[in-house]
């Protein structure tokens, strides 16, 4: 049996003793610590292909309770980061780009907001900026989600007590048209020590009071770098989850919203390994939970869901007909942005021919140009190689690939491209889109209350759900207009 496995049966047990003594009552308590996990772009082929690689099951997967969740928006069937976390935190539907707003750009009240009110620590961490959709829909509220420097503000006057991962996108307001002055400096004003450095932050202590902090390096757009890229000088998802849960853990209970951000980003590009590997560090983030769990177990509650499947992932490919070959992706050292931004980079001011190419793909893709495609996966097919040759030339030419009209992403390099999408269909994985899609999410629940969340359900009832949990009314509250900042374009 897994660690993980032992830890999921301990932590089970302790929670059907304590349900035992509930004196025949079918709920507990309210849940005094509420933990809220957030894949972002992580739909029900990317847990699948997860544990598939991995080789048993995710600690999410082994929740006792299991949903299947639709995440359609206001306006369009296939939604946004923005519409879907709104719908999260608020239990309201609202528009695509909508922040913590109805359709008509009424604000409504967050879990978070709500907690934070019920006297309840509240923290934020995110492995993209922490002024992203995602985590921006649990503070802020705003008519568009590029809104960063007014989510900067509010972040700064939220109250919250924690927020860490990634940095933030534009507290100066350099880019925005009302600039409202420096939203760091006010957060700081308000209360807030920003900490950058893994040891500084490692040694936090409850005592240190509100706590902003993110990673040193931040690879791209204010993001932690993708877990396959890390080094130990990096704190990671469950390193920054760990350390929320120290620092908010009180005798009147916290509320915590995770968001593995990045496994997103990855399925935007097409790059199932680096969509796996940080899959695995929020189920691991996840695993830190379920740990506080097992010494709270009749206190606490954990949820965990997805805000939309991203890229079409799809088990299976033409190409190895029925067969799955996961370990494949195995050989890819490097995320698509790394070779990108840095390993192409370099190639290109440096010069070179595609022979000397070859050699470094090889190495950060195992991806082989010579030998017997029979005797060893890895080996090209002729076809295959002239592919990547052809979009070596166009990345040389300074070409991108266009993901549509509106690319939220920006673009990519064809090369690197090109290279996941032979290494995926080699081990058994497609693509349909470099976008969303409507395909539904899995939601998993453990602990108080957690068979609420069994059966099918929208989005917005994930949040009605954990308010009624937490003791809330179970439905969306307008805020006061007079106790949030609301900006609009």
């Amino acid at each position: 049996m897994s660690n993980v496995q032992k830890l999921f049966v301990r932590c089970a047990l302790a929670l059907a003793l304590a349900m035992v003594f509930m004196a025949g009552s079918a709920w507990a308590k309210d849940a005094k610590y509420v933990f809220f996990f957030i894949g972002d772009g992580m739909g029900l082929p990317q847990r699948a292909a997860s544990s598939a690689y991995l080789g048993h099951k995710l600690a999410i997967d082994a929740m006792p309770a299991q949903g299947i969740t639709t995440t359609f928006a206001n306006d369009r069937f296939i939604t946004g980061s923005a519409a879907s976390a709104t719908a999260l935190a608020t239990g309201m539907k609202t528009n695509i780009d909508y922040i913590g707003v109805d359709p008509d750009f009424k604000p409504v009240k967050t879990i978070a907001e709500m907690a934070r009110d019920k006297g309840m620590k509240v923290g934020i961490v995110s492995s993209v900026s922490v002024d992203h959709a995602t985590p921006a829909a649990f503070y802020a509220h705003v008519k568009n989600r590029s809104m960063y420097h007014e989510i900067d503000h509010a972040l700064a006057d939220s109250g919250f007590d924690f927020f860490a991962g990634g940095g933030l996108k534009d507290p100066s307001g350099k880019k925005s048209k009302a600039p409202m002055g420096d939203a760091l400096e006010k957060a700081k004003a308000n209360g807030y020590r920003v900490v950058t450095d893994k040891k500084d932050f490692m040694a936090l202590k409850p005592g240190d009071g509100k706590v902003i902090a993110w990673n040193a390096w931040l690879q791209d757009d204010q993001a932690l770098p993708y877990a396959m890229d890390m080094t130990d000088r990096d704190i990671t998802l469950p390193e920054f989850t760990g350390k929320a849960i120290e620092m908010l853990d009180n005798d009147k209970g916290f509320f915590l919203m995770v968001e593995g951000g990045k496994i997103d980003w990855a399925c935007h590009a097409n790059d199932a390994a680096a969509s796996i590997d940080n899959t695995i560090a929020f189920d691991k983030a996840v695993q830190q939970a379920m740990a506080f769990c097992e010494k709270h177990p009749d206190e606490t509650l954990i949820v965990v869901t997805g805000d939309h499947e991203c890229g079409g992932l799809t088990l299976g490919f033409a190409g190895t007909k029925y067969g799955s070959h996961y370990d494949i992706l195995s050989h890819q050292k490097v995320s698509f942005q790394k070779f990108t931004a840095e390993t192409l980079a370099d190639f290109k001011k440096q010069g070179g021919d595609f022979n000397a190419m070859k050699p470094i793909i090889t190495a950060d893709f195992g991806l082989k140009f010579e030998g017997d495609a029979k005797a060893d996966p890895m080996v090209l097919a002729d076809y295959q190689a002239a592919d990547i040759e052809q979009a070596f030339r166009r990345s040389m030419a300074g070409e991108k690939i266009k993901g549509g009209d509106y690319l939220l992403y920006g673009d990519y390099d064809p090369l690197s491209v090109t290279l996941t999408h032979v290494l995926n269909q080699k081990a058994g994985l497609g693509w349909t889109s470099y976008k969303h899609t409507g395909v539904p999410v899995s939601t998993s629940a453990m602990g108080v209350n957690c068979q609420a969340f069994n059966g099918g359900y929208d989005n917005k009832d994930v949040a009605t759900k954990i308010m009624a949990a937490m003791g809330l009314p179970a439905r969306a509250v307008y805020a006061d207009a007079g106790s949030v900042r609301v900006a609009a374009n």
